[in-house]
């Protein structure tokens, strides 16, 4: 099983390595085989060579992310409501999302799922 202290630290180093522009630290928190579905729905991202494309096209979108809430830990899973802050189409946005990060016994996500669509899009100023 894995520790739920080191399953909320992999939460915040997600958010740091947006802040840090480093699609290679969210790699680093990903296992060989994970899976990544942003939004749900969406055609998935399997294995590392997938999900780093994902992660750099997304980081080069100058995205940040913010926490707006505790992370949730049960079992393998963690849980946690964040907002994404991005020029999107010409205009800032903030795209308000929950996360979940299912890990293996070795800390490691192996599966990233995404909940947000249309309307939980909203313009800034």
């Amino acid at each position: 099983m894995p520790d739920p202290a080191k399953m909320e630290a992999a939460v915040h180093e997600y958010v740091a390595a947006f802040a840090a522009h480093s699609a290679e630290r969210v790699i680093a928190l990903y296992a060989e085989d994970a899976v990544v579905e942003d939004p749900i729905g969406t055609p998935r991202h399997e294995g590392l060579a997938a999900i780093r494309a994902f992660y750099e096209g997304s980081i080069a979108t100058g995205a940040t992310l913010e926490l707006t809430g505790p992370v949730r830990v049960v079992q393998d899973t963690a849980a946690f409501a964040f907002s994404v802050h991005l020029a999107w189409q010409g205009a800032k946005q903030r795209i308000d999302v929950i996360d979940t990060f299912r890990f293996n016994d070795d800390n490691k996500v192996v599966e990233m799922r995404a909940y947000w669509g249309p309307t939980n899009m909203h313009a800034q100023s």
